[in-house]
């Protein structure tokens, strides 16, 4: 039987693998995967999610061993390394071709297509597969024929598009003969990247673990989801972002999971998990965004007349909110959460980076990239829509009028200041009225600083400079 290399990235799993699973049914199967440090580094990747990634791709080893599936570690530094070094490879191990699944972002398509020429100009194979999206980038179109810009249409035609018959997962490959290989220098993975010490626990890496998490969500969170999810109390979100962005778990067995459980439907049924399904086609959006505009992968704004805002260079405003010493507890809080378990809340999310881009007035892809060095999750399409949905300046994004306040959102939120007390414990004493704004209640005489803008000043001051933007 002829022999093809797998390339994996971050789709670091045996079952649901389009580009494992077709290749492995014709073909003897040599999974190879290129560690690509200072390309990771360049893009902001954070040591928390590169972590990850390895502890994910220690599982993936085992899991291919059991398929007698050897896997290749090779080291390519940058992505403009990969296809020479996997061309030499497929040349070496005599396989007649190379396949693996689409990612997106202007280097990583760029990388992939300079992949697709070198092997097909070498009369190898080369075959592509579809994996991060439901449908394929590019192929869902409005009726002018251009990409969509609006949520809402978007997932109205992908509902219609979409047949939930052929969403069914795929299962893993069978297990193939032992393959002996000849000798290839093989690299260390495991010990490459140090986490922040309090995340080790709570991420268990492998596709069990995300499996487990997937089916715990939707037998006991999913159904409450919409009502339950933006209290910081409860523990209603699925915490499958971080498996998602890996390749762990696929979006497409999300998916099809809560489509099951949900008797097929997709706008119409339970509440809850109709909710997380539209969540899961706000990735698919941004993933389809990414593509079809290329100038956000060089940090460019959806709305280009955003750029001529007058984004402040407080350095000392933008220090204190990278520390958590803004004076405004939930943000504070959520940015400890965010650099102590590289992980925040969806909803903090939206309210700290409201804060930075709005009350600071501070560029949102200072930001951005800030998210993108501390998360476990980080993902460009997500990370990079979700700043620009809460700055203003994206697509489908929050009117530039919307404002999330601070303060009301922690006293709706987190009403009893539990979240906060866990992350600034020298408010521990303080009461539940007094927790979510100290210097409302005239207290500083605790180790925490006072507020650094007043939400109602610096609320009036960016509206002002939208509604210039908007008449200039």
């Amino acid at each position: 039987m002829s022999r093809k290399l797998v390339w994996f990235r971050s789709d670091l799993r045996v079952k649901d693998n389009p580009a494992l699973f077709h290749a492995a049914s014709d073909h003897e199967v040599i999974a190879v995967f290129c560690l690509c440090p200072n390309q990771w580094q360049e893009h902001n990747d954070s040591p928390n999610k590169l972590w990850f990634w390895m502890r994910n791709l220690e599982h993936l080893e085992s899991s291919l061993n059991a398929l007698n599936i050897p896997l290749v570690i090779t080291h390519a530094d940058r992505f403009e390394n990969c296809a020479d070094q996997l061309l030499s490879l497929a040349q070496k191990l005599k396989c007649e071709g190379i396949s693996f699944n689409n990612e997106h972002g202007l280097n990583e398509e760029l990388r992939d297509q300079t992949v697709e020429r070198l092997f097909t100009e070498h009369q190898l194979q080369c075959q592509r597969h579809t994996d991060q999206t439901l449908i394929t980038p590019g192929e869902l179109l409005n009726g002018k024929g251009e990409f969509f810009r609006v949520f809402t249409p978007f997932k109205k035609a992908l509902y219609r598009t979409i047949d939930p018959q052929q969403l069914q997962p795929l299962p893993a490959p069978e297990m193939q003969n032992p393959i002996t290989l000849p000798e290839v220098a093989r690299d260390d993975y495991q010990n490459l990247f140090t986490p922040a010490d309090g995340l080790i626990n709570l991420w268990p890496a492998g596709e069990e673990e995300a499996g487990k998490r997937l089916k715990a969500f939707i037998e006991s969170h999913a159904t409450d989801y919409k009502k339950l999810r933006d209290f910081l109390d409860s523990d209603a979100t699925s915490t499958l972002s971080p498996y998602l962005v890996s390749g762990v778990i696929s979006l497409r067995q999300c998916f099809y999971a809560a489509l099951c459980a949900n008797d097929g439907e997709m706008d119409t049924g339970n509440d809850g998990l109709q909710y997380w399904m539209s969540e899961l086609i706000w990735r698919e959006f941004y993933k389809h965004i990414l593509h079809g505009f290329p100038r956000l992968s060089r940090g460019r704004a959806f709305v280009l007349e955003t750029e001529r805002l007058p984004w402040s260079h407080d350095k000392q405003a933008f220090n204190a909110w990278c520390s958590g010493e803004t004076g405004f507890p939930l943000v504070d809080a959520a940015i400890k959460q965010l650099v102590n378990t590289g992980w925040m809340h969806n909803r903090l999310r939206m309210v700290t980076a409201m804060f930075l881009s709005k009350n600071l007035m501070i560029d949102w892809r200072l930001g951005e990239a800030f998210f993108m060095r501390h998360l476990i999750d980080g993902d460009l399409s997500a990370n990079n829509g979700g700043w620009q949905w809460s700055a203003s300046t994206g697509t489908d994004a929050a009117p530039y009028f919307r404002m999330f306040n601070p303060v009301s959102q922690s006293e709706k939120f987190d009403s009893d200041g539990q979240f906060i007390r866990h992350w600034l414990p020298q408010l521990r004493e303080l009461s539940n009225k007094e927790v979510h704004a100290p210097w409302q209640h005239n207290i500083h005489e605790i180790d925490y600083p006072t507020a650094i803008v007043d939400p109602k000043s610096s609320r009036e001051k960016v509206l002002s400079a939208f509604k210039a933007l908007k008449h200039s």
